[in-house]
């Protein structure tokens, strides 16, 4: 393993906290704890972690109320839910937030380990992706129809982050309105296509860069160097 993983471990019981991080350490990890989730999200503000374990049932902000946190701001990031909440529903909401692992206590280290390497696996190669395909500030998390510019998520809604999906993906490539109403709407839009005008007037107040290029008499491009 390398030794360069960084993980955030919010635990707020002393004995339980010492131990697994002492566990971490020892594997190689570089370990930044906290008892409150406050606190971690103050440190997820400040710093680049590749994994958190966060307790559930913390002093102030909750480990759910971290994880959605995360999920917002650096959606990429794995996170394991460490919990003594065995029942369904706590579970089931852990997942809908979209936790990589869940994990009841009391917990072997060992095993916790084990998962934390399988998670980082899974996460750490699809983070350098998304870094690398991202060229500028503004990535997309196509799963979750969800687009970001430098780790923050922009308020689109579906159609907007659509139309942003499409001019984005090729970039050299310019779109008719035709075009555009056939990726956003299929073939169930009947009307007006300067419909698209409206919705590239609305998705450029909201983007950080003037990376929607009209092409007058044809239609619009997505410019990859105004997102540099």
């Amino acid at each position: 393993m390398r030794t360069a993983y960084q993980v955030l471990f919010l635990e707020d019981e002393p004995t339980i906290r010492e131990v697994l991080k002492e566990y971490m350490t020892i594997s190689g990890y570089v370990v930044t704890t906290a008892e409150r989730g406050d606190d971690a999200i103050a440190l997820l503000k400040r710093n680049t972690f590749d994994v958190a374990v966060l307790d559930i049932m913390v002093p102030g902000k909750n480990g759910f109320e971290v994880l959605g946190y995360i999920r917002s701001h650096m959606p990429d990031m794995a996170v394991i839910m460490l919990t003594a909440l065995e029942d369904e529903k706590t579970q089931v909401q852990a997942f809908n937030l979209y936790a990589d692992d869940y994990i009841i206590k009391p917990v072997s280290p060992i095993i916790l380990l084990k998962r934390m390497e399988t998670v980082l696996r899974r996460t750490v190669g699809k983070m350098h992706t998304t870094a690398e395909n991202a060229h500028g500030g503004i990535y997309l998390q196509q799963e979750a129809y969800c687009a970001y510019y430098k780790g923050e998520k922009l308020p689109l809604t579906l159609s907007e982050y659509l139309l942003l999906q499409t001019l984005y993906e090729e970039p050299n490539r310019v779109f008719t309105r035709e075009q555009l109403i056939l990726h956003i709407f299929n073939e169930d839009y009947i009307g007006n296509d300067r419909i698209i005008d409206a919705h590239v007037k609305n998705l450029r107040k909201k983007l950080p860069v003037p990376c929607i290029k009209t092409v007058i008499g044809v239609g619009y491009r997505y410019d990859r160097e105004a997102d540099r």
